[in-house]
């Protein structure tokens, strides 16, 4: 329609209207069977035999040590407990409760403010950009 503004409106503006949503979606398949989506950190599972490359390692290496600074500056009990929950050894809630010396009733309002802070936090460092790309 963009296109159409300077010429009118197309004659058989139905016709035209199916015509040019099969070309967009004929256009959308073949770019779909040639493009490879590209995943910078490689969250989704491997899409074959070979191992994951370096960089994922190291990528999700850092994003796991800009998570545990940001848990650490956290106040009051938030740091032990995120780090509790973020502990390789994966521990219930009674034994998080048990090492906190805290209820295990009040875990989860605890844990709940400690991630809505958190989430706070990591949002004023890391600014969304304006609409339509414009930075700040």
């Amino acid at each position: 329609l963009e296109r159409t503004r300077d010429s009118g409106p197309p004659p058989q503006p139905a016709r035209w209207l199916r015509r040019a949503v099969r070309a967009e979606v004929r256009g959308a398949r073949r770019r779909a069977r040639r493009e490879i989506p590209y995943d910078p950190v490689g969250d989704g599972p491997p899409s074959g035999p070979e191992p994951r490359p370096a960089e994922h390692a190291a990528l999700t290496a850092e994003a796991g040590r800009a998570l545990r600074a940001a848990v650490r500056r956290l106040p009051g009990r938030c740091p032990r407990l995120l780090g509790a929950m973020l502990s390789r050894s994966d521990l219930t809630y009674r034994e998080i409760a048990g090492e906190l010396g805290i209820s295990q009733g009040s875990l989860g309002p605890v844990r709940s403010r400690c991630l809505g802070c958190l989430r706070r936090m990591l949002t004023a460092e890391v600014a969304a950009p304006e609409p339509w790309g414009k930075e700040r």
